[in-house]
This record gives structure tokens, sequence and C-alpha cells, in this order.
């Protein structure tokens, strides 16, 4: 609502409907005006005199009505601004009422507005010629518009105030925005350096970079602000900014870091393959020897170790290199993922390797001395029968019952073995007696499970 003051040809068309109805009244009493001062000789001086004195105050009621007018122009900006700030804090219902009041504010101000300029072009006070009915006229018609602006102003002023505490909510909300902002753009930038220092060092970092580019889209949404998309989705979009940005910055700063530790591990490993194939020599004459001192029964199952060995030994080297390729061509992903089954593939091969030796060790043990195993299954199934009867008279039938097989299990392994002659089955019974004393630990643990319940 921005209008000039003076009269022109533009508010002549835009008020002449009010034009055309001031003008009839003013022009029949200004006939009845110019018959009375005829026949009383008006024509003199002070007649004169005194149309100037009303045509004066005339201009000084549209001087009024011009500052009127502009003092309410400036208040409708004022409260269109707040209006705009409420509705950039996010609100929804708060900011759509506002706006809904506002509106109807403003029809009632354009009102106004167009009455004034119908005022202004109804009269031409700076024509000399203007007799004074018509000058008194205009002076009255000026005035009463001036009201009008007047009681707009009062009724913007009125709903600005009532607007404050949800402008000032606003306010602090539109606060929050800038810092946020430009944080996140902080860490864009912040990311960036990271990247291009991590170029310079000669690694790709492809996938940090399209991260970041993905960030683009969220900066220009940014930057056009929170009268654009609300308070709440600029903070929500500058949150999400700086967390990805400090993210790709953070991948980035470890990434040589990274590359030097996928560098180790891949060395490393191909020591672990080198040893490999220094352990795997030792399962042919230690498989030579169980086939010569002991039962097929105790090494039967051992008999594709070296070839699996030998089998997992190759895989391993491929992935190995595999992994170093994809260190090369810097797929970061790809070489951890292969580093990993390299060493599932080496864990399984020494894992077998131990097996062999370690049943040799173990069969070796038994041939010299198979009581000291049997001992060994007698005093765990002693420490789960004191147990069981502790504060008893009788035990529990759920420990008695695991632990008399436990014993009768014993007794059948020791009896097989002494029974077996030149070529007993000492794996059969290491694995009797090994299950004896699991039986044993089950249920000392199932034991201390229900003490433990019952405190």
């Amino acid at each position: 609502m921005t209008v000039a003051g003076g009269s022109g040809q533009g508010r002549r068309r835009a008020g002449s409907a009010l034009a055309d109805a001031l003008v009839l009244p003013v022009v029949i009493a200004g006939a009845l005006g110019a018959f009375g001062l005829a026949s009383a000789g008006s024509s003199g001086w002070w007649g004169r005199r005194g149309g100037d004195g009303v045509r004066a105050d005339a201009r000084a009621a549209r001087d009024a009505a011009q500052e009127a007018f502009y003092e309410l122009d400036s208040t409708q900006r004022e409260v269109q601004l707040a209006v705009e700030t409420v509705r950039a804090a996010g609100d929804g219902a708060t900011s759509q009422r506002a706006q809904a009041d506002f509106e109807a504010i403003s029809g009632r101000v354009n009102q106004v507005t167009v009455n004034y300029l119908g005022a202004l072009d109804a009269y031409d006070l700076d024509d000399e010629t203007l007799d004074a009915g018509a000058a008194a006229q205009a002076r009255r018609v000026l005035e009463d518009v001036r009201g009008q602006l007047g009681s707009a102003r009062a009724e913007l002023n009125e709903f600005l105030q009532h607007l404050q505490p949800t402008l000032q909510h606003a306010e602090q909300q539109l606060m929050r925005v800038t810092p946020a902002v430009e944080q996140a753009k902080r860490a864009l930038l912040a990311a960036s350096n990271e990247l291009d220092a991590v170029r310079a060092a000669g690694l790709r970092a492809d996938d940090l970079a399209a991260r970041l580019a993905e960030l683009a889209p969220e900066l220009g949404r940014l930057n056009e602000g929170a009268a654009r998309h609300g308070v709440a989705a600029t903070l929500q979009r500058a949150d999400s900014v700086r967390q990805r940005a400090d993210a790709v910055a953070a991948d980035a700063a470890q990434l040589p870091e990274r590359a030097r530790e996928i560098d180790r591990r891949v060395g490393s490993l191909r020591t672990r393959i080198q040893a490999l194939e220094t352990k795997a020599a030792t399962v042919e004459p230690a498989l030579s020897e169980l086939r010569r001192r002991f039962s097929a029964a105790c090494w039967q199952d051992l008999q594709r170790v070296p070839e699996q060995v030998a089998e997992t030994g190759r895989a391993a080297e491929r992935k190995l290199a595999e992994a170093s390729r994809a260190r090369d061509e810097q797929r970061w992903a790809d070489a951890t993922g292969a580093i990993g089954t390299v060493r599932s593939l080496l864990d399984t091969a020494d894992g077998s390797v131990v097996a062999v030796n370690e049943r040799l060790r173990q069969l070796n043990e038994v041939q010299h001395d198979p009581n000291r195993e049997v001992e060994r299954a007698r005093f765990a199934l002693r420490d789960a029968q004191r147990l069981a009867m502790a504060g008893r008279q009788a035990p529990d039938p759920r420990h008695a019952a695991p632990l008399d097989e436990a014993v009768a299990r014993l007794d059948r392994a020791v009896a097989v073995l002494e029974a077996a002659g030149r070529h007993p089955d000492y794996w059969q019974f290491l694995t009797e007696l090994a299950g004896v004393r699991e039986t044993a630990a089950r249920v000392i643990e199932l034991i201390r499970g229900d003490l433990g319940g019952h405190r």
C-alpha cells in the first residue's frame, strides 16, 4: 500500500466513483453560495481573502490526511513483517490464524485507502479558482478520511499488540536458525578441506566425495532460508547436514590411518600364510605315527587334514591377493572384507593342524597311563556328588540320575578298554571320559543355579 499524496490522473480514475458522489452536493452548495454572495456584494477584497483561508484549511486537512496515510502504510508493513515472522516459525495453526486475521484487517485498510485516494482526486486544492464552498467541503471530506485512516491504523496496532507473545516466540525460534545454518556450513567446509587433504595424500576417497556431494541440495535449501521452509524444518535440516558433514570429515581424517592399518593386516596375514606352510609340514608325520601306533578308529577322521590344510592355504593366498588389489584400488570395504575371509580361512587351517598334533599328544598320554584320565573323571564325579548331597539326606533326582548314568558310563569305558587287548580304541575311551566330565559339570551348574534361585 504505497501511493503518492498529490492529485493525478491515476488517482482520479481509482477514486472516480467516490468523486462523483462528492461533487454533486458541492456543486449545488457552490451554486447556492454564489447566489448569496452575488446579492450581498461579496466580490470585495474580504470575500477573496475569506476564500483563501478556506482553501488553506482544506490543504492543511489534505496534508494531515497524507501524514495519516503514510503512518498507516508504515504500520501495515510492520504488521505484515510480524505475520511473516510468525509464519516462518513453522507453527501451522497459529500462523494460519494470524494470516487470516491480518488479511481481514488488510481488506478494511484497503477500503480506507480507496476512500483516501478518492478524496484526493475529488478536489484540486491547488486550483486558485476553487470556490470557498468546495474548499470547505473538501476539508470536511479529508478530515473524515483522516479519521478512517487513524481508525484503521489503531486496528492494526491492536492486532500487533495481541500478536506480540506469538511474535516473540517466533523471533526466538528464528534466532536459532542463523547459528544452526552457520554450523552446518562450517561442517561442510571442514569436510571439504579434509577431503582435499586426503586427495593430496594420493587417496581418491570417491565414496566420501559422493557422500559430500549428496549434501549440496540440502545446502541450497538452507540458503533459501526459514521463510520458505519454516524454522523447524530448517533447524532439522541444518542439524542433519552438520552431522553428515562431520561424519564425512571424520572418515576422511581416518582414511590415511585406515590405509596403513590395512597394509599392516595384509602383511601380518601374509606372514601367517607362510607360517601355515611350516605348521602343515608337521601333519603328515603326526598322521603317520597315528596310523602306525593306534587303531584306525583313533585317526581315520583326520585322514583328509593334509589336503584340507593345503586347499585352505591356497584359498587364503587367493583372497589375500584380492585384498591387496582392493587396497591398491582404494576399495576399502572390499579390502576389509577380504582380509576377514583370509583370517577365517587361516583360523580353520590352524585348527586342523592343531587337531592332528593334539590327537597324537592325547593318545600318547592315555596309552602311557590310562588311569590318569580315569582319575580325572572320577574326581569330577565325586565333586558333583558331594555338592548334590550338601545339606540333604538324599540327592535331588534331577541331580542323582545323570550322575548315576555318568558313573556307569565311566565303568563301561574302563571295561571296554581293558577288554580290547593290544589295539584298544583309545580315542573312544577319551571321548567317553570327556563326556563323563561334561555331565558332572552340567550337574554342578544346575545345582548352583537352584541355590542361586533360593537366595
